[in-house]
């Protein structure tokens, strides 16, 4: 079992909405108005002169074949992305139980 989180900039969130029902995934949690800076981005802290935020989206795979797919989706995606910067991340960890 995996658990993925999906970060992008809000921009990007209906593309990414769009990207889940394209592979058949209706589940997730979203944490919008996340505030942050990743390795080589501009910070997104949601003031000043950074007024965007990220989302934030957890979903569980008990099979990882939606997850690859979702992977793959991502990956297409982020080629149509100009700013690398601005690429939507997936950041994949075990998962060992969900009750």
């Amino acid at each position: 079992m995996k658990i993925a989180f999906i970060v992008h900039i809000e921009y990007y969130t209906e593309r990414v909405l769009e990207i889940f029902k394209s592979v058949d995934i209706d589940y997730y949690t979203r944490w919008d108005q996340a505030k942050g800076k990743g390795h080589g981005t501009d910070p997104h802290l949601g003031t000043g002169g950074f007024p965007s935020t990220n989302s934030v989206v957890m979903i569980a795979f008990d099979d990882e074949a939606p997850l690859a797919r979702l992977i793959a989706a991502i990956e297409a995606a982020n080629k149509d992305i100009k700013r690398a910067s601005d690429h939507i991340r997936l950041f994949q960890v075990p998962l060992d139980r969900i009750v």
